[in-house]
């Protein structure tokens, strides 16, 4: 199983499932990242945290914390 905080930076992949409940994962689709969508990469902080994402044509910044709810391939 790949997180989407094991991805490096520059690459795209797919999310494959969301885990975690409730509110945080609620918000994390209401992000637009839900089960199918492509996901890029694009930079990583100074120290790492958080990582800035292209998501159906919008950037989002995520923490590294909910990143790791977000199984990819």
């Amino acid at each position: 199983m790949k997180t989407l905080k094991q991805v490096q930076v520059g690459k795209t992949v797919k999310v494959v499932k969301l885990h975690g409940e409730g509110a945080v994962k609620r918000r994390i689709m209401d992000m637009g990242i839900t089960k199918g969508v492509d996901v890029y990469v694009r930079k990583e902080a100074p120290l790492g945290d958080p990582i800035e994402l292209t998501v159906r044509g919008y950037e989002l910044s995520l923490r590294r914390a909910d990143a790791e709810m977000i199984e990819v391939e």
